[in-house]
C-alpha cells in the first residue's frame, strides 16, 4: 500500500516496505504538482485534474501498488474521545458509538463517514474505556475516493493528514517521554499547529498563513504567471533582489506567526512551555527559516525529516531526498499504515 497526500500546492507519493530487524525501508517517492485552483482549502474542486497529477505521480514513482492510503484535511474531521462502558461486544459498541455521535455532529448519520478505536481503559475508571471517534461528510471522503479510483487505484485507508503527519515524526524522532513538542505544517494556504506531549496532541490549531503569500509577491514583483512563479521559487531561480527584498519579509512573516500560535498556545491551555518545534510542509524548504524560527522564538528547531532511521531501496536519489523530506511527511504517514 502506498501514501498519497492530495495537497492545495501538489501531490505527493511515498511506499514503504519492511526491511526487517524492525527497520522500514524507503522504496519510492514521487511528487506531481497541481494547477492553481484544482484543490482550495482541502476541497477538490477539478477532480479531473487531480486525477490526472495522481495517474501522473503514479507512473513517475514506478511502483506497481495499487491499493492507496490518503488523508483528509484536519478541518474535514471531527475528533472527539468519548467515554463507553468496558467489555461490549463489537457489535453493542456501533450502536453506543452511533448514539454518541449524534450529539457531536452536526449532521445526520447518513450523511457522514463515521469510525471509532478503542484507546484503552479510562484514566478515572476501570468499568469504562476510552473510545476515539472520528467523522467527516461522506461526499468529502467519497471525493478522495474517486480520486483514487479515476486513477485506477484503490482507496485502502482514510487517514486524517495531522494524524498521519504525527505519526510520521513520532516514528523518525521517537518522541522522548515528558517532552513537549510542537510541528509547525507550513503549506502552501495555511499552517497547521500541533502541539504533541509524551506524542498525544494536547493542542492543534490552523492559522491562514502559507507559501501562496511569497508567490504572490513574486508574481507582482517580477510580472510572471503564478505557475512560473512557483516553479522559480522552488528552484531558487529567481532574480538577485529576491532574497532580501522578498524572501527575508517572508520569513519574518512566518517567524512571527510561529511565535504568535505558541504565545496563543501558552494562553490558552495549562502548558508554559516546548522544548523543540519541528517544521514540515512545503516551506519548511525555504532557505533560512529552521535559522529564523529558532532565533525569534528561543527554542530548539528542526525540520521535520520523515525518513530518518529509514532504510533507502536502491532507486531512492539520497541527497535529493534530504532536500525535499519535510514536505513528504503526510505522505510518509499515510505509508505507514501498510504497517497498522
Amino acid at each position: 500500500m502506498i501514501g498519497l497526500d492530495i495537497s492545495t500546492s501538489g501531490v505527493r507519493l511515498v511506499e514503504l516496505a519492511d526491511a526487517g530487524k524492525g527497520l522500514v525501508r524507503l522504496e519510492r517517492y514521487a511528487t506531481e504538482s497541481l494547477p492553481r485552483g484544482a484543490v482550495v482549502d482541502g476541497n477538490i474542486e477539478n477532480m479531473d485534474q487531480v486525477a490526472d497529477a495522481v495517474r501522473r505521480v503514479w507512473k513517475k514513482s514506478g511502483t506497481r501498488a495499487k491499493h492507496v492510503a490518503l488523508g483528509m484535511p484536519p478541518a474535514a474531521v471531527i475528533t472527539k474521545k468519548i467515554i463507553l462502558p468496558a467489555g461490549l461486544s463489537e457489535d453493542q459498541l456501533e450502536v453506543q458509538v452511533e448514539s454518541e455521535a449524534s450529539q457531536y455532529i452536526p449532521f445526520a448519520l447518513d450523511e457522514v463517514s463515521l469510525d471509532f478505536d478503542v484507546i484503552g481503559p479510562a484514566l478515572n475508571s476501570a468499568d469504562d474505556m476510552e473510545v476515539m471517534l472520528a467523522a467527516a461528510r461522506r461526499e468529502k471522503v467519497e471525493d478522495r475516493i474517486a480520486i483514487a479510483e479515476g486513477a485506477g487505484l484503490l482507496a485502502t485507508v482514510m487517514d486524517i493528514e495531522s494524524y498521519a503527519a504525527r505519526s510520521a515524526l513520532e516514528n523518525a524522532a521517537g518522541l522522548l517521554r515528558d517532552q513537549i513538542v510542537a510541528l509547525f505544517q507550513i503549506g502552501a494556504q495555511a499552517t497547521h499547529v500541533s502541539v504533541l506531549f509524551n506524542g498525544e496532541a494536547v493542542y492543534e490549531r490552523e492559522q491562514p498563513f502559507g507559501g501562496n503569500t511569497l508567490t504572490q509577491d513574486i508574481v507582482r514583483a517580477y510580472g510572471m504567471a503564478f505557475e512560473e512563479a512557483e516553479t522559480r521559487k522552488k528552484a531558487g531561480d529567481l532574480p538577485e533582489n529576491y532574497r532580501a527584498d522578498l524572501l527575508a519579509p517572508f520569513l519574518e512573516n512566518a517567524a512571527l506567526e510561529v511565535t504568535r500560535a505558541i504565545q496563543f498556545f501558552y494562553t490558552s491551555t495549562p502548558y508554559t512551555r516546548i522544548d523543540r518545534i519541528y517544521l514540515a510542509g512545503g516551506c519548511a524548504l525555504l532557505p533560512g527559516i529552521m535559522e529564523i524560527v529558532a532565533g525569534r522564538t528561543r527554542i530548539a528547531t528542526s525540520l521535520a525529516s520523515p525518513f530518518e532511521n529509514m532504510a533507502f531501496g536502491p532507486g531512492v536519489r539520497e541527497h535529493q531526498l534530504r532536500q525535499e523530506a519535510p514536505a513528504y511527511l503526510v505522505a510518509c504517514g499515510l505509508a505507514l499504515r501498510r504497517f497498522g
